[in-house]
């Protein structure tokens, strides 16, 4: 009887009973801890958003400001009362569209090759290269633009006189090569992901390392690919620095990338460094266009979420 009595398995609820008579004193600070970074992240994330939105509809608020012209004038100029965001929000997807077309295939390329072609000591390699890549101040890529890319790049190309020193092509071919390692980081990731059971079944039908990777792999990784993009743009959307100093400071409405045009981002930078009165058109100004910014990003997050919740795998 006594043997039968050390063999018994205790139950789930004796255990849990069991541990409840024993607190950890140890895990109980760590969760709360926890629990405190968590409510402080949410409460900077709500205290941030709720001044964003009051400054930007005190802005919206001023007699002289109407939301219809807003969103259709072409001239951008607080000063004489002219608040059309077109010339900015042009300047920044233009910006946004080279980046993303230098970005996307150099970091999916990229991810492809260490995930399937690169041997072990090379990835170890050249990853690390990638992130300090990454770790490169915004600003010195800001003058690596505006001192190499525009003079001996686009101008030795097209011409001095097609090229202005300030111009958004140079602007987006280096936020796009600042963007390059983190699409290719969280695309490796991806690829990474796919069982290798897929990779052997594809060898085992004949295909070639090539063909694996772009019917079977890529495929197998494209909603974790397709976040990448979506973070990648958002990236690209809310640069500050590259594009204050290489793009132009003057709102510009023009799709001509060789000419200079000033960014949302670019505009929030100029005008928060000048000696602005807090009631000022132009200092309530900075609210309005950062909630631009803000909406585009959140759209862009929805939209990369929906992505990823459409082409998910699930693998057993």
């Amino acid at each position: 009887m006594a043997n039968a009595a050390l063999d018994r398995v205790p139950t789930t609820a004796e255990i849990q009973e069991s541990l409840k008579k024993k607190p950890r004193i140890g895990e109980i600070i760590i969760e709360g801890f926890l629990l405190l970074a968590g409510i402080i992240s949410v409460g900077v994330t709500v205290g941030i958003v709720f001044i964003l939105f009051k400054d930007a509809l005190a802005f919206f608020q001023l007699p002289e400001v109407h939301l219809v012209d807003f969103f259709t004038d072409t001239i951008w100029q607080p000063r004489i009362g002219r608040f059309g965001v077109l010339p900015l929000l042009t300047a920044t997807l233009m910006i946004s569209f080279i980046a993303m077309l230098v970005a996307l295939p150099l970091g999916l390329f990229t991810a492809i090759y260490l995930s399937e072609y690169a041997k072990p000591r090379t990835r170890n390699t050249i990853k690390p290269i990638l992130e300090v890549l990454a770790g490169i101040p915004t600003v010195v890529y800001g003058y690596f633009a505006l001192t190499f890319v525009t003079p001996v790049i686009l101008r030795g190309i097209f011409g001095s006189d097609n090229v202005s020193i300030y111009n958004m092509a140079s602007a987006g071919i280096v936020v796009g090569i600042l963007i390059i390692p983190l699409i290719a980081s969280l695309s490796e990731d991806a690829l990474h992901a796919v069982p290798t059971a897929l990779r052997e079944a594809s060898y085992g039908l004949g295909a070639t390392r090539l063909e694996t990777a772009l019917r079977v792999v890529v495929p197998g990784a494209l909603s974790g690919i397709a976040a990448a993009f979506v973070v990648g743009i958002s990236r690209a959307v809310g640069e500050t620095m590259i594009v204050s100093i290489a793009a132009g400071a003057g709102p510009n409405l023009t799709l001509n990338p060789f000419e200079a045009a000033e960014t949302m981002t670019g505009y929030m930078v100029r005008i928060s460094g000048g000696d602005l009165s807090y009631d000022s058109v132009d200092y309530q100004s900075i609210f309005a266009i950062g909630l631009v910014v803000f909406l585009m990003t959140l759209v862009l997050n929805i939209f990369s979420q929906r992505v990823v919740r459409r082409f998910r795998e699930a693998y057993e």
